[in-house]
């Protein structure tokens, strides 16, 4: 059953086809690179007033893959490339030279009227997919929200002069808690979702990762959550590989421009080449624009370069 809060909901029938079709053919060469050193236990959640400077945390853009994968063992492609991408986001807690105090996400599976955060101290579960096994259901990952870092990202966001709002019953969906349960298995990081805002803009995206940028200065580690290539008619359709190239080539080459002139590539992204075979909706790309957004004048680098079921894909880290 499809949960109407959801808009674009996972489809096993549709995850299994595209792994089915991409096992037979797809052999995935991944480029990881060396994270920070690992740091000390993660402490408490930030507070509604802005911090003590500290040093600046990087901020990232990650793949979250398919449904309750890997929790769930699921035929979606190569197991290499599947192993190769759980290892990455496995490293995704070292990233970070010191330890976060809590972990903001914006995931590609929560769209809003306006940038709403997630308000509960505990924030439950939404299996935000469906058509799976009863195991995929139950997934858990229990991190603690963080109701003060909720009212800071929305005080930045005023100061900015963006309407924010506020949901005290959101839960957890999988492009959180998949990555972060592989990154955090332990569960205990204050963690804060926020939405992104209905009508997918991409220059309104980029000003709220602009706004958000001085948490980098408060210990909160940013993530957008979503995929590089995301056409679920294209997974495992061997003539959907150029186009997934041609797309990731030119993402791999605006991350590395200088800001101003990265900012105005994914503002026009729909130039790219491929752009709507790779993205026929983008909601799965714009969280790359809030983490640019944060990002400021720092440059971006693939962090991660690979294929999953027959496409490519990437990762991006800034600072």
């Amino acid at each position: 059953m499809i949960r109407p809060e959801l808009t674009t909901p996972i489809d096993r029938r549709q995850l299994l086809a595209a792994g089915v079709a991409a096992a037979a053919a797809v052999t995935g060469m991944a480029v990881l690179h060396d994270a920070a050193p690992d740091a000390a236990a993660q402490p408490d959640h930030g507070q509604a007033q802005a911090l003590p400077p500290r040093a600046r945390l990087p901020v990232a853009y990650i793949p979250h893959g398919g449904g309750p994968w890997p929790f769930v063992d699921l035929p979606l492609g190569d197991k290499a490339e599947l192993a190769q991408l759980a290892a990455y986001l496995r490293k995704l807690a070292l990233v970070p030279a010191e330890a976060p105090k809590a972990l903001l996400v914006v995931s590609a599976h929560w769209e809003e009227a306006v940038p709403t955060v997630m308000a509960a101290a505990q924030p439950p579960m939404l299996h935000d997919y469906y058509g799976f096994p009863p195991e995929a259901y139950q997934v858990q990952w229990p991190a603690p929200g963080a109701p003060q870092l909720a009212q800071r990202v929305q005080s930045l966001l005023e100061e900015a002069g963006i309407r924010s709002g506020s949901d005290a019953k959101r839960g957890f969906d999988h492009g959180t808690f998949v990555p972060l349960k592989l990154a955090w298995p332990d569960a205990k990081i204050p963690t804060l979702q926020l939405s992104l805002k209905q009508g997918l803009d991409p220059a309104e995206h980029l000003a709220i990762g602009r706004a958000l940028a001085p948490l980098r200065q408060e210990g909160v580690f940013l993530i957008g959550s979503g995929m590089s290539y995301h056409n679920m008619r294209g997974f495992g359709q061997p003539q959907a590989r150029q186009a997934s190239q041609e797309f990731d080539g030119w993402l791999q080459k605006s991350m590395a421009m200088p800001a101003a002139e990265r900012d105005r590539q994914l503002e026009q992204w729909l130039q790219a080449p491929a752009a709507r075979q790779v993205h026929p909706r983008p909601e799965h790309l714009l969280p790359l624009m809030v983490i640019a957004g944060a990002a400021q004048g720092d440059t971006g680098r693939a962090a991660y370069a690979s294929t999953l079921m027959g496409v490519a894909i990437s990762a991006y880290h800034f600072g």
